[in-house]
């Protein structure tokens, strides 16, 4: 009994320090900058403290039972022939029913509320996006304004955006910790998704999804700035970089690792729509390492 308790004790430190640690290091999702990411906070910590409330009394009563039936302790009652009890199992079933049922309604609402297709309610007209995921870089094409960028995403502050994804190379996710959902990404399908950044600020983005050898740098920035600012960056990349027309685009294809920030003046019609319909073929994919057959050398 000793060791079971003191195994529990060391899990229990364990799930402190994992929790103490988690707005630590990085960009949290309990740390959120978002209309969505708050309330994914929200159902996470619902979450967690409707399982504590199982958790808890277990981790206590196991503790309780073995200190109460210690080999020291005369009071405890010893009936080695019990076998049943009405009581304590409709204590055992009824606790796990009711948690599954909280757990049930929390996850039914927060998936229709948190849809990845249903709109953020706001005054402000959505910013229209287009994410591509590449090997090993992502791609932002603004289609209203007729720029893109790579491995980059400026956006305007307290204002919705409307994502429309899709990957040219193998099954890809994007998530931004800090501003909501995560949503995957796959060649010849387009998926959607609506953020928000409620404040200015600069937020890490990634790919949550291994895709071969490049995945570990394929992150992008995304900042959150005032809509003047937002207007006066759009105005300043309309008047430099290249066009991102399909010749730089089948460039951008070829694998490649830890691509620079960069931005396109132009963006070549129904490039994303050429791209989601195959009409550009996709990218090789990470390719598995050719190994020897066995006996050879």
């Amino acid at each position: 009994m000793n060791e079971h308790a003191r195994a529990i004790g060391m899990r229990v430190v364990a799930l402190v320090a994992l929790v103490a640690l988690t707005g630590c290091g990085g960009p949290s999702v309990l740390d959120p900058h978002g209309t969505i990411a708050s309330q994914n906070r929200i159902i996470l910590l619902d979450s967690l403290a409707i399982m504590l409330a199982i958790v808890v009394p277990t981790i206590a009563t196991t503790l309780g039972f073995a200190w109460w039936f210690r080999a020291g302790n005369s009071k405890a009652t010893y009936r080695p022939h019990f076998v049943y009890s009405g009581r304590i199992e409709l204590v055992v079933w009824s606790i796990p029913t009711l948690v599954i049922l909280f757990l049930g309604g929390i996850i039914w609402i927060g998936s229709q509320r948190l849809d990845p297709f249903r709109p953020i309610e706001s005054s402000a007209k959505p910013l229209e996006l287009q994410a591509i995921s590449l090997d090993w870089k992502w791609l932002f094409i603004y289609p209203d304004q007729h720029v893109a960028a790579l491995n980059q995403l400026v956006v305007p502050a307290d204002r919705p955006l409307h994502f429309t994804l899709t990957s040219a190379s193998v099954m890809n996710a994007f998530f931004v910790p800090q501003l909501g959902s995560m949503i995957y990404t796959m060649n010849g399908m387009r998926t959607q998704l609506h953020l928000q950044a409620d404040h200015e600020g600069t937020f890490h983005g990634l790919s949550a999804q291994f895709s071969g050898d490049g995945f570990p740098g394929m992150n992008f920035t995304v900042r959150a700035v005032s809509p003047a600012a937002f207007d006066d960056w759009v105005k300043s990349t309309q008047g430099t970089g290249p066009t991102l027309d399909q010749a730089e685009y089948k460039r951008l294809l070829a694998q490649s690792m830890n691509d620079p920030p960069a931005t396109y003046r132009a963006v070549a019609d129904r490039l994303f729509e050429a791209v989601v319909a195959q009409e550009l073929p996709p990218g090789p994919g990470p390719t598995p390492a050719i190994r020897p057959h066995v006996g050879e050398k």
